[in-house]
C-alpha cells in the first residue's frame, strides 16, 4: 500500500464494480497531514485590518487601559464608604474626623482622593482642629485587595495646616495620637510580604505649615514649607524627618535658614516612657533674620548662624548635647577687619518632657577643641518657663585683656588699633534663684542675687602720647603712634567687677539716692588723668543699663586720650565739662553718666543736679515705658 499526500494533487479513484471487496488490489488511502506555511501571495491576501491590529495589538490595549482608568473611577459610587473610611481614620488617631468628598482614582496607582481632610482637637486643648489639609491621596497596596485587607502604601498630605498646642501643666496635644498609633499592631513599612498584621503606611506631607500654640494663644513663632515624612522601619518605632523654614507671623522675616530633623520614635505606654533619638540643625541661618525669629527684632548683628542639637534617651529623660557655631559675626554699622568667630558646646540632661535641665555645662570653646577654655557656664534651670529660678554659675580661668580688646574692636567702630592693653581676667560669677522644695517643689525664697566677682590682673591701658591723641581726635581713628613711640599709660592696676549683693547706696549727690539691689558694680578704679592725684572711676551695671561716676582731677589732653581708647565711655564726655574750663591745666571733675542698654548716653556735671535729676528720671521713665 502506497500513501499519496495531497500536496502531490492526485485525485482519488473511485472504485468502479471490478474492484469489489475481497479482490486483491491496491487501493490508495489519503492521509492528512500538517499545511507548510502560506506563500507571500497567499499572506497578502490577508486582510490589512486584521494585520494591523495584530501588529500593534499591546499600543491598543494601553489605550484600552487608559480609558477605563479615566472613565470608570467617577462612575464609581464609593459615597456609601465616606462615613465608615472618615471613623476608620479618627480610630486610628484617636480624633474626630471629617471630610467633604471622597473619590477613587486608578492613574497613576490606584487609592482614594480625600478632599478637605479635618482632624478635630482634643477639647482640653481647644477646639482649632489639630490638622485641616485641602488635598490628602491615599494609594492602595493593590495585592491586598486579593486579601480582602485593604492597606495603603502612600497617605500624602498636600499643604496641611497643624497646630501643636502646650498647655500650662506640661502637656502637648500630639501625646494622644502617639500613644494611639503605638497601640495598633502593624507590620514595617518596608515589608515585602503581607502579615497578619497590616503594613503601616508611608506618611508625608509637602508644603506643611506648623503653628505653635501656648493654651489658647497661637504663638508668633511658626515653622512653614515644611516637608515631612513618617514611617515605620522596625516593629514599634517609627522614624519621622523634618524639613521646614522657621518665621514669625509678627514681623517681616525672609531667608531665615533651613531647620532640619531627623529622629526616631519608640512605643511605650505613655510619652515620657518614648524612647527618643533626635538629631537636629538649623543651619544657613543669618545672625539679622535669626535674631529677629527669635526675639522678634533685629539685634543688629550680622553673620551667620548654625546650630546643631542630639537627644538620646526618653522623653521624660534624656541627654541633650548642642552645639552653635557663629561665623563672621559683627555688627550691622560697620565691617571689622577681623569679624567674631565662636563656637560653643553645652551638655544637658533634660527632665520633665523638656522643661527642666540638670547638670548644664557650656563651654567656649568647646572641651574637646585645641584653644584653652575661655567661658564655661554650669548650673540647673528647673523650669523653662521660669528662668529666674535657674541656678547658674558663669566664670573663666583666664582671658587675655589683648583677646578682650581684640572683641571690642570686632564690636565698635571707634577703637584705634594702636591702643596697648595688658592684664588677665579670671574669675566666677553665680546667680542663685529661690531655693525650691523638693517634696512639693514650692518655692522657699524669693530672693535672685548673684555673688562673685571677676578681676582684671595687673591690667595697664596705653595709648599715645597726648600729642598724637589730639591730631587723632582732628582726623580719624586710625591714627598711628608717634615716630619715637612714647605712649600715655591710663591705668596701671587691678580691675574688679563685683555683684552686689545688697542695696547700694551712692555718696555723691549727683546719682539717685537708692540702687537696684541687683546687679554688678565696678569698684573705684584709679585712672591717671593728668592730675597731681588720679581720678577714681566707678559705675554700676543691671538689666536696665548702667550709670558711672568719674571724679577727680584730669586735663584735656588726657580725657580725649581716654575717649581715644574708650570710645563708649567717652561719648558725650567732652560737652560735660564744666565751662570755662583750662585747656591743658589740670582742673577738677565730677561727672555722671546714664545710659540705658538700647538708648544714648548723657554725662552730667555734679554741680548741676537739677539738669542731672531731670536727665535720669526722663532716663527712667523711658526704661519702665519699655516693653
Amino acid at each position: 500500500m502506497r500513501q499519496i499526500y495531497p500536496s502531490q494533487h492526485v485525485a482519488p479513484v473511485p472504485l468502479d464494480a471490478s474492484l469489489q471487496p475481497g479482490n486483491m488490489v491496491e487501493q490508495e488511502i489519503l492521509l492528512p497531514l500538517p499545511v507548510p506555511p502560506r506563500s507571500e501571495a497567499e499572506q497578502r491576501s490577508i486582510p490589512p485590518f486584521r494585520a494591523h491590529f495584530r501588529r500593534f495589538r499591546l499600543f491598543y490595549l494601553g489605550i484600552l487601559i487608559v480609558l477605563l482608568l479615566i472613565f470608570v473611577p467617577p462612575l464609581v459610587n464609593i459615597g456609601r464608604y465616606q462615613r465608615r473610611i472618615a471613623t476608620s481614620i479618627g480610630d486610628s488617631l484617636g480624633r474626630p474626623v471629617h471630610l467633604d468628598r471622597i473619590s477613587l482614582t486608578l492613574f497613576p496607582l490606584p487609592g482614594f482622593t480625600i478632599e478637605n481632610l479635618v482632624v478635630g482637637e482634643n477639647p482640653a486643648f481647644g477646639v482649632e482642629p489639630i490638622i485641616r489639609a485641602n488635598s490628602v491621596r491615599a494609594t492602595l497596596r493593590i495585592p491586598s485587595l486579593w486579601r480582602r485587607q485593604v492597606e495603603f502604601s502612600t497617605i500624602s498630605f498636600t499643604d496641611p495646616s497643624v497646630n501643636l498646642v502646650h498647655t500650662a501643666d506640661g502637656k502637648w496635644n500630639i501625646e494622644g495620637i502617639l500613644l494611639q498609633a503605638s497601640h495598633i499592631e502593624t507590620a514595617p513599612t518596608a515589608q515585602r510580604h503581607a502579615g497578619s498584621a497590616p503594613r503601616f503606611p508611608y506618611i508625608e506631607a509637602t508644603g506643611a505649615r506648623l503653628n505653635f500654640k501656648q493654651e489658647q494663644e497661637k504663638l508668633p513663632f511658626s515653622l512653614v514649607d515644611a516637608d515631612f515624612a513618617l514611617w515605620l522601619p522596625d516593629p514599634h518605632q517609627w522614624h519621622l524627618r523634618l524639613r521646614a523654614h522657621p518665621t514669625r507671623t509678627d514681623s517681616n522675616v525672609s531667608d531665615t535658614g533651613t531647620i532640619e530633623l531627623e529622629s526616631t520614635l519608640g512605643a511605650a505606654p505613655s510619652l515620657s516612657q518614648v524612647p527618643l533619638n533626635l538629631q537636629g540643625q538649623w543651619r544657613d541661618a543669618p545672625l539679622g533674620e535669626a535674631t529677629r525669629v527669635l526675639f522678634g527684632r533685629d539685634a543688629g548683628w550680622r553673620g551667620e548662624m548654625n546650630l546643631s542639637v542630639n537627644i538620646r534617651g526618653t522623653f521624660g529623660e534624656s541627654a541633650v548635647t548642642t552645639r552653635l557655631h557663629l561665623e563672621d559675626a559683627r555688627p550691622s554699622d560697620f565691617v571689622p577687619e577681623t569679624p567674631l568667630s565662636a563656637q560653643v558646646e553645652c551638655y544637658a540632661t533634660a527632665s520633665g518632657l523638656f522643661h527642666a535641665f540638670e547638670d548644664v555645662r557650656c563651654s567656649w570653646p568647646p572641651a574637646a577643641s585645641s584653644h584653652a577654655q575661655a567661658v564655661a557656664l554650669t548650673g540647673t534651670i528647673p523650669n523653662v518657663h521660669r528662668l529666674s529660678d535657674s541656678s547658674l554659675q558663669l566664670g573663666t580661668s583666664g582671658i587675655s585683656a589683648s583677646t578682650l580688646l581684640s572683641w571690642l574692636r570686632a564690636t565698635s567702630p571707634h577703637v584705634s588699633p594702636d591702643i596697648e592693653a595688658t592684664g588677665l581676667l579670671t574669675g566666677s560669677m553665680t546667680y542663685e534663684g529661690p531655693a525650691i522644695d523638693r517634696k512639693d517643689g514650692s518655692l522657699n525664697g524669693s530672693a535672685h542675687r548673684w555673688q562673685g566677682q571677676f578681676t582684671l590682673s595687673d591690667a595697664t591701658l596705653k595709648v599715645p602720647s597726648e600729642g598724637k591723641v589730639e591730631a587723632a581726635a582732628t582726623t580719624s581713628t586710625g591714627s598711628e603712634t608717634s615716630a619715637d613711640g612714647s605712649v600715655v599709660t591710663l591705668l596701671s592696676q587691678d580691675v574688679q567687677v563685683y555683684a552686689a549683693s545688697r542695696t547700694a547706696t551712692h555718696h555723691h549727690a549727683a546719682a539717685p539716692a537708692r540702687a537696684p539691689a541687683h546687679g554688678l558694680l565696678l569698684a573705684p578704679t584709679l585712672l591717671q588723668l593728668g592730675g597731681h592725684d588720679p581720678a577714681t572711676l566707678e559705675g554700676r551695671f543691671d538689666a536696665t543699663g548702667y550709670t558711672l561716676h568719674l571724679t577727680g582731677t584730669a586735663t584735656v589732653p588726657r580725657l580725649q586720650a581716654l575717649i581715644h581708647a574708650l570710645p563708649p565711655l567717652g561719648d558725650g564726655l567732652l560737652k560735660a565739662l564744666p565751662p570755662n574750663h583750662p585747656a591743658t591745666a589740670p582742673f577738677h571733675i565730677d561727672l555722671t553718666a546714664i545710659r540705658t542698654w538700647r538708648g544714648p548716653q548723657t554725662w552730667s556735671d555734679a554741680k548741676r543736679p537739677s539738669t542731672l535729676a531731670s536727665c535720669c528720671q526722663s532716663q527712667r521713665a523711658q526704661t519702665a515705658l519699655a516693653p
